[in-house]
């Protein structure tokens, strides 16, 4: 049995051959075509024999399907010039027995259109189960009917579409965006009905559920439990609500729906996607999204208790004191500022990722299964990389912090830092750092923790950083096409140029000499 989601091949005969002669001769047709066979017979070319799969079988993203085209007498009334029918089955074996059954329900339909239409019909070929009346149709032509709605096993609902769709083991999705799908799978239902149709969704019906979602108000699903989306969008009224989601968070819904249908087509369950089209225009540009933070900004978050002094790292992070711990909530922010890590890349980052590499400190970020057996992810494939160690760091002493942990048999870097709920180490320090940003008086605006990278992005253009270098050091991917051609070419920046590119990155505007344990700043 095939691999799920593999490309499944079709068993074909490699021992028998035969003339091409007799394949190109269509006795229905009279004389043979002179331009193929005749021209075959001269050659004396053969072809091998495909006749032992039978007819209409193919598969179609690892799943078998029936083809059948449409007959001539029927085009003029049937919807599309083919009819595709998903087997449900990745197994050859399975689809050998399916086919049979599935390709009579098409003939069945075809001899019912035509009845419909007045055309001479075979009732042999109707297939009736023990719910219909007797079928007797006589071999001159009737008069007209109304079509046939199509056999139940053709008829699929939404709610069992969307399942079939979840539970497709292509789909390697974290939990976050599991969540995401079971949230707009119940929305979704709330708005059609779990048992409507999937071809009685309406184009109509989806500008509507689109107009629905734009009443939405934030972090529904944790303000209105229990209710439906409509339910939701009458009590967020009532109170006068204003805190709607954003457009871009409206957009995500109505894409992971649109996945949907689109797979639905694929699948053969539906003709067209009626929510092609529908996103809405987001009016916040990507870069104004969030802002660096300014300079002021920075001299508040790295001049805090935390930084300077404070009771503890836990709970009395923000009160002055004499204790000076250099864990997870000090390390993360500076580690952010000056090598453009993501929070989770930083979060999850083992002792072993802090190495040496030609002689060159490096963090190694990557995705799989960690030492503990627990899964470390990174947002796209440009991001797993290698960062060297910036200079700042190391003068604030964080070579030495990681030689500590791996001596103390540490696994993690930051062991402190749980998993959330979501399956993330940086759960519980992104919202610590909310906090921490208005106990320091930094708060603004537009920026959050993503706002380091903002800060790294502009430290490299200040720095005049070659591009290529830029994206490969923030781990971000090129512009809508992922990894140009020329990308695959070579072995790629050695550390040493990427330390040099790295190291140009300097905030002449703040100094952190209270923190260095390895004597000033060197300028460059």
């Amino acid at each position: 049995m095939p691999r799920l989601g593999s490309r499944v091949r079709i068993p074909r005969s490699s021992t028998k051959i035969v003339s091409t002669d007799s394949l190109h001769n269509d006795a229905a047709c009279g004389a043979p075509n002179p331009r193929k066979c005749l021209g075959n017979r001269r050659q004396v070319v053969y072809t091998r024999r495909l006749h032992n799969r039978p007819i209409g079988l193919c598969s179609k993203r690892g799943i078998f399907h029936y083809r059948r085209r449409v007959p001539t007498d029927l085009l003029t009334v049937w919807k599309g010039g083919e009819v595709w029918r998903s087997l449900d089955t990745d197994s050859y074996a399975m689809a050998l027995r399916r086919i049979h059954r599935i390709a009579a329900d098409v003939e069945s339909e075809f001899e019912r259109t035509r009845a419909s239409i007045g055309r001479l019909t075979d009732p042999a070929l109707i297939v009736t189960t023990l719910d219909d009346p007797p079928i007797s149709l006589p071999w001159a032509p009737a008069a007209p009917q109304p079509p046939a709605p199509p056999t139940p096993s053709n008829r699929r609902t939404i709610g069992d579409v969307y399942d079939r769709f979840i539970a497709d083991p292509k789909h390697q999705w974290s939990k976050r965006t599991q969540i995401a799908h079971a949230t707009t799978r119940k929305w979704v239902v709330e708005v059609f009905g779990e048992q409507t149709a999937l071809t009685d969704i309406t184009r109509e019906g989806c500008r509507d559920f689109v107009a629905l979602l734009r009443e939405m108000p934030k972090s529904a699903h944790q303000r209105f439990p229990d209710m439906t989306i409509k339910e939701v969008v009458a009590a967020a009224k009532a109170r006068g609500e204003t805190r709607l989601i954003s457009t871009a968070n409206l957009n995500a819904y109505v894409n992971r729906f649109g996945g949907v249908m689109n797979w639905a087509i694929n699948e053969g369950y539906l003709d067209r996607n009626p929510l092609k089209g529908l996103k809405l225009p987001d009016p916040v540009k990507k870069r104004d999204k969030r802002n660096p933070f300014s300079p002021e900004q920075l001299r508040r978050i790295f001049d805090a208790p935390i930084y300077t002094g404070c009771r503890d790292d836990a709970n009395g992070y923000a009160i002055p004191g004499d204790q000076r711990p250099r864990r997870a909530r000090f390390w993360v922010p500076l580690i952010a500022l000056f090598s453009g890590l993501r929070l989770n890349e930083i979060c999850q980052l083992e002792v072993s990722d802090v190495r040496e590499i030609d002689g060159i400190a490096c963090f190694n970020v990557t995705s799989g299964v960690s030492l503990t057996g627990d899964e470390k992810r990174v947002k796209t494939n440009a991001s797993e990389r290698v960062v060297p160690v910036h200079d700042e760091l190391i003068r604030c002493g964080f070579l030495a912090f990681a030689a500590s942990q791996r001596l103390c048999g540490e696994t993690n870097l930051f062991p402190e830092l749980p998993f959330g709920h979501l399956g993330y180490r940086s759960t519980a320090i992104s919202r610590w750092f909310s906090r921490f940003l208005e106990n320091a008086g930094a708060a603004a605006p537009l920026t959050c923790f993503h706002s380091f990278r903002h800060n790294f992005r502009d430290g490299l253009r200040e720095a005049k950083i070659d591009r290529d270098l830029a994206l490969l050091l923030g781990g971000w991917t090129t512009d809508g096409k992922g990894t140009a051609v020329a990308d695959n070419y070579g072995s790629g920046y050695q550390p040493r140029a990427l330390a040099e590119a790295l190291n140009a990155v300097r905030f002449p505007a703040l100094n952190l000499d209270h923190l260095a344990v390895l004597g000033p700043r060197r300028e460059t």
